[in-house]
């Protein structure tokens, strides 16, 4: 059955020696041979151009060289709960049911040389001990900073200094048919570097996160490769590597990074609060597709409609009611509920924002002081 998953990576159960990993080195790659010439006499009069370096070797070893060094390998631990059952607590009595530990494996990407690394929310929820290990460095054990579950994204700080950060690619300049490079930890077999193209941009609409603008590729990506790096030929960031479809939990070539622009605002937010402020305009809205429209006969095709509002909240004090349809945003069509969060969100609590709405027939234009969202619940074991 097809599904998404984020890799948090592979989780095992505890006296598993994935701690053990911590300690593995790889040997360096053996010196290359005398070089051999193989080419053939050429029958033609016409001397024989000499291939381009770019063409007769084609290599990102230069970019692996300038990326690696600022992805590392994140271990974390957690305890498992225990259950509350008559059963549980019998097997406890005698001493059985005892708590188990166990550990899982992840990537992150050394954002500042003065210790802050971005990684996965996913990677950390949840985690008492998290253990992050540099390239031929031993572990380092990481707190949490900040964490933004909407994004999937996380700011850890270690004690370290003049760590080498990761380049950043700026601006939204990537290309279908871009080579990018996948840098993490899968299977926690060391750090591994696959290469693929960007397959899509902008990917949304996938309920992976509640904030969506995905960069896809088919760069391997599998269990422990989450908030590892995904680089351009420069060894430049390009995305932080987070999900997959498939069908079977193995890679099938449909990989999502969250692109560099939106991690560089989220962690900038994380590293200096904590969290994330975004707007919240206090709603529950739905799409307004022709079958809504048809049952409700409402006057409108597309925009959202405002099927609730939170009592005293932003809306309502802005003088939003239920049945009404929002049409735009500061000027901007809104097309569906998910682009409406995307404006609201966008905007900075106490900002005022104007709405254009549909209401009874009637152009009417609102406007509308933000709040601050209200941080996403997170379920506890």
């Amino acid at each position: 059955m097809q599904r998404w998953i984020r890799f948090t990576g592979q989780t095992v159960a505890a006296g598993v020696l994935a701690w053990s990993l911590l300690w593995l080195t790889r040997p360096d790659a053996p010196p290359a041979g005398p070089a051999v010439d193989l080419s053939l006499p050429v029958a033609s009069p016409v001397a024989q151009q000499p291939m381009p370096a770019s063409d007769a070797h084609a290599s990102y070893s230069a970019a692996v060289r300038i990326a690696m060094p600022s992805v590392v390998n994140i271990y974390t631990a957690k305890q498992m709960p225990r259950g509350r059952g008559w059963l549980d607590q019998r097997r406890h009595d005698y001493g059985e049911g005892v708590p188990q530990r166990a550990t899982s494996l992840g990537s992150g990407v050394i954002w500042r040389p003065d210790g802050y690394i971005v990684t996965n929310y996913h990677v950390v929820e949840g985690a008492d001990e998290i253990a992050v290990v540099l390239p031929q460095r031993a572990p380092l054990r990481a707190r949490v900073v900040g964490a933004d579950p909407e994004s999937d994204l996380a700011v850890l700080r270690v004690e370290a200094r003049e760590l080498p950060a990761i380049q950043r690619r700026g601006g939204n300049s990537l290309d279908i048919g871009d080579v990018v490079l996948a840098i993490g930890n899968p299977f926690g077999v060391g750090q591994t570097v696959t290469q693929g193209i960007v397959s899509a941009t902008g990917r949304n609409h996938l309920g992976i996160n509640t904030f969506e603008n995905f960069v896809q590729t088919d760069a391997s990506i599998n269990p422990g490769n989450s908030g590892g790096a995904l680089v351009d030929t420069a060894g430049q960031l390009v995305g932080i590597n987070t999900a997959i479809y498939t069908r079977s939990e193995g890679s099938v070539g449909i990989g999502f990074a969250i692109p560099v622009d939106l991690v560089d605002t989220v962690a900038e937010a994380l590293m200096a609060g904590g969290r994330v402020r975004r707007g919240w305009l206090g709603i529950q809205a739905q799409d307004v597709d022709t079958a809504l429209a048809d049952n409700l006969s409402l006057p409108v095709r597309g925009g959202v409609l405002v099927a609730a509002v939170e009592p005293r909240g932003p809306a309502d004090r802005g003088g939003l009611r239920p049945g009404d349809v929002i049409k735009a945003v500061d000027g901007r069509p809104v097309t569906d509920s998910a682009a409406l969060t995307q404006l609201a969100a966008a905007g900075k609590p106490g900002s005022s924002i104007q709405l254009d709405i549909e209401r009874r027939g009637a152009r009417v234009t609102l406007a509308v002081t933000l709040g601050q969202r209200p941080a996403l619940r997170r379920i506890e074991d």
